[in-house]
């Protein structure tokens, strides 16, 4: 880590950044190109909840070997949301150079690592690479406002995504909600991602999920404005990411703000 970096990393979270850049370098070797903190660690400011979001762009494709080493290395560094202690849950999302430069959507990537596949890995089971349309959205968040831990900058290292490619991303996203059971026991974190979502048709711009769902706020009926403040607020307290009170009330408001999402996309 730079100089520099070590002085925009958060000294909280600095020691585990550390050891998850030590942990990628063991089983990537010589073809690591670089290794991107982003995210809410240096835009907007961590939440209680928040992960520790890191990029890895690697020259050439992980072997499977690799890829299910690297993985199962991580849990060692990576605890649950809301767990107590200094360490955070870790959000690490591997791509090949040659798969997003020239940039094509939509792109391949070799491993996404986070919190939810923890009774996954420790059976075993580790997902291969896969085409992923979020990258889209991903690689301009880290080229947007990234911190390089190791090797260049984003924006040196990536090629910027194309607005309609990064509005498709938005589209292909919201169109994943469609009835209860898609969303049922993570409604708070599907109605914050709508809100910027949501922020980012209407902008062409990416911002932190309490700035987006202030945003949102102002624009919402009434009617819809409690399911997004509870989701808020539990987001910005560090509250347990339970369902929130009301599932009518919730299949409403993803409803609502997904068709605006869909027609601003269109226009």
């Amino acid at each position: 880590m730079t100089g520099l970096a070590r002085l925009m990393v958060p000294a909280e979270i600095s020691e585990q950044a550390l050891l998850a850049c030590a942990v990628i370098a063991r089983h990537v070797g010589g073809t690591l190109a670089g290794i991107q903190l982003f995210g809410s660690a240096i835009d907007g400011g961590l939440k209680p909840h928040s992960d520790i979001d890191l990029l890895v762009i690697v020259r050439t494709r992980l072997g499977e070997s690799a890829r299910r080493a690297l993985m199962l290395d991580l849990l060692t560094i990576s605890v649950p949301p809301g767990s107590d202690g200094r360490w955070r849950a870790l959000e690490v999302t591997v791509v090949a150079h040659e798969d997003v430069v020239p940039w094509r959507y939509p792109a391949r990537r070799e491993v996404q690592f986070g919190e939810w596949l923890r009774a996954d890995l420790q059976a075993g089971i580790v997902e291969p690479p896969v085409v992923d349309h979020d990258l889209a959205i991903l690689l301009t968040k880290a080229r947007q406002h990234s911190v390089a831990l190791v090797g260049p900058s984003a924006d040196t290292l990536l090629d910027p995504v194309p607005s309609q490619d990064f509005n498709r991303a938005l589209r292909d996203t919201v169109t994943q909600w469609n009835t209860e059971a898609d969303w049922k026991g993570d409604e708070r974190n599907i109605v914050l991602a709508l809100a910027r979502i949501w922020y980012s048709a209407a902008t062409g711009k990416i911002t932190p999920k309490d700035a987006a769902s202030a945003w949102a706020l102002e624009r919402l009926p009434d009617g819809f404005r409690p399911v997004l403040m509870a989701a808020r607020a539990g987001y910005l307290d560090g509250g347990q990411p339970s369902a929130l009170a009301d599932g009518r009330q919730v299949g409403a408001f993803i409803r609502l703000v997904r068709a605006t999402i869909e027609e601003i996309l269109v226009a």
